[in-house]
């Protein structure tokens, strides 16, 4: 009870110093995993949202996908602290979540629509991290396959690992990726018909941002495995992509979304479900 005290009473510390120097005042929090995210009225821009993360190579890295963006397909950045870890973004309205959309074939032909706008060239110099690094990427899946009593099936591993490390070794010039663009990241606009909030600023090949739309929210659809096939089949259409490279990019992206870096519990089964499920979409 004492630690729970001490972070409540840390976090409003940090959102009273935060009105007092950004000029704000906070209205409303909004739903959010992990940091703390509300709308706040600003004394000259009017409404706003700020955002207070952990400082940190992350929190940077998504500070520095937000500028190169400019507004461009994501939510515009107006103003950063990073050493205190906060953010100043426009306000999105409606702010209504992709996830409220019923359609999953419209959800995904708007999914490609703004990862399309977010792909940008990589700047000459920058602090994202590359594709083959991302959640682990390539090293901890190697991890994972000395470990017989792991929760990922070696074969799937294995087979995660060989693509990622070929997906990494290809020619072709990479791109800023957003890293997390699912239905929970994108929000209806006004400006756009919907922007991306949360980039992690990765690095790498376009196909790879295709994973985690393709296993957010899945298995609650009423045929996962047609689901499945048809977003892939859609999204090789709308992007211009093969079957085969999305599909082969989404294999190792959904193994480490499962079972990320350091990890020790159980796995995130939706997403391990859905790595065995385009595992076998290419046998």
């Amino acid at each position: 009870m004492k630690d729970h005290a001490e972070r409540v009473g840390t976090l409003e510390d940090q959102v009273a110093s935060l009105e007092r120097r950004w000029s704000l005042r906070v209205r409303e929090r909004l739903d959010s995993s992990f940091n703390f995210v509300a709308r706040a009225s600003h004394v000259d821009l009017g409404e706003v949202v700020v955002k207070l993360g952990v400082p940190g190579a992350e929190f940077v890295r998504e500070l520095d996908a937000l500028r190169v963006y400019g507004g461009q397909g994501a939510a515009r950045l107006l103003k950063a602290d990073p050493t205190n870890g906060a953010m100043m973004l426009e306000s999105v309205r409606p702010g209504s979540a992709l996830s409220n959309v019923t359609s999953d074939e419209e959800a995904t032909s708007a999914t490609a629509t703004v990862m399309r706008s977010l792909w940008h060239p990589v700047p000459r110099r920058h602090a994202f991290v590359p594709m083959s690094e991302f959640e682990g990427g390539v090293e901890w899946l190697r991890t994972g396959l000395t470990n017989e009593r792991g929760p990922v099936p070696r074969t799937l591993m294995s087979r995660a690992e060989g693509l990622l490390r070929d997906l990494a070794s290809a020619k072709d010039e990479p791109v800023l990726l957003h890293g997390d663009l699912h239905h929970d990241n994108l929000l209806s606009a006004e400006r756009a018909p919907w922007l991306a909030i949360d980039p992690k600023g990765v690095v790498g090949d376009p196909a790879y941002d295709v994973g985690p739309f393709l296993y957010n929210r899945l298995f609650g659809t009423d045929n996962p495995v047609g689901t499945l096939r048809r977003r892939v089949d859609q999204m090789s259409e709308e992007l211009g992509f093969e079957r085969d490279r999305i599909v082969g990019a989404a294999i190792p992206r959904a193994v480490l979304a499962a079972w990320p870096t350091g990890s020790s519990g159980e796995p995130w089964r939706d997403a391990l479900k859905c790595a065995e499920l385009l595992a076998g979409l290419t046998t």
